[in-house]
């Protein structure tokens, strides 16, 4: 029995061993070998070689994840940040998750520190988009992944439009992407009290319109308040991909209510 218990625990050690991958690290030594060779050691041997190590205990996709959002949290955008960025990507993080973690991150370490992060995300996971397709080019534009067809609300829209969900905590919101020329159809957000819905246009060229009123473009950092119980569509233009970010706004007994498209000819007199 005991050398059962000894070969069974023998069998988990080992297996822990091979699951552990070293790390081994020379920037250190090659940018600050002569200069700070105690701080080299360090970085090499301390930090990588033995807490980057210990990835039985917590994984790289793991420890790529802790370390980007301290860095973003101090405002650190620099190569050490980048470094770290293509390293998650090597760790399986993929561009749709590093886009929410730094979306997450936004809301505790801060807005500007996101924007300075999302523009070096956006280059290591350039590639991720192959093609030289419209829709491919388009989303290449934007920081936020333009997510799956949005077929649940298919029948509401004109044309094709796609969904990714940023957040759905704290403050739910998406962001919806519309082909050129696709609108949603004429809606109301009902609401006892509060609600109604925030647009910022992320890429492209869209449109916004209030029942009775002219038309508004929407373009990258423009920010419609959609006030409740107000008849209203949005869209992209006829000749541009468009993206915005949708926040719902919290209220009571809450609903939206479709009605009928709109109008192409009115729709195509929009310049």
């Amino acid at each position: 029995m005991k050398k059962a218990v000894l070969i069974f625990v023998i069998t988990i050690f080992t297996q822990n061993i091979m699951a552990q991958k070293k790390i081994v690290q020379t920037a250190g030594r090659e940018q600050l070998g002569e200069f700070a060779p105690e701080f080299a050691h360090l970085n090499d041997d301390i930090l990588f070689g033995e807490v980057w190590s210990r990835n039985d205990l917590l994984s790289l996709r793991d420890r790529s994840l802790v370390t980007i959002t301290s860095l973003i949290s101090q405002g650190i955008t620099d190569n050490s940040l980048l470094f770290h960025l293509q390293s998650a990507k090597n760790n399986g993080i993929t561009r749709t998750e590093i886009a929410e973690t730094i979306t997450h991150t936004a809301f505790y370490a801060g807005w500007p520190k996101a924007w300075a992060a999302f523009n070096l995300a956006k280059s290591v996971w350039a590639e991720d988009i192959k093609g030289d397709n419209a829709k491919a080019a388009f989303e290449r534009e934007m920081i936020f992944p333009i997510g799956e067809p949005n077929a649940a609300y298919a029948r509401y829209f004109t044309g094709n439009s796609y969904l990714a969900r940023i957040s759905g905590t704290q403050i739910p919101f998406a962001n919806v992407t519309f082909e050129p020329g696709c609108r949603n159809h004429w809606h109301i957000h009902h609401a006892d009290n509060g609600g109604g819905q925030m647009l910022v246009g992320v890429a492209g060229k869209g449109w916004y319109q209030e029942e009775g009123k002219e038309a508004v473009k929407i373009l990258p950092g423009i920010v419609i308040h959609i006030p409740s119980d107000v008849k209203h569509w949005h869209g992209a233009a006829a000749d541009s991909w468009f993206a915005h970010l949708a926040f719902e706004i919290p209220g009571e007994n809450t609903s939206t209510e479709w009605f009928e498209p709109v109008d192409d000819n009115e729709y195509d007199s929009l310049r």
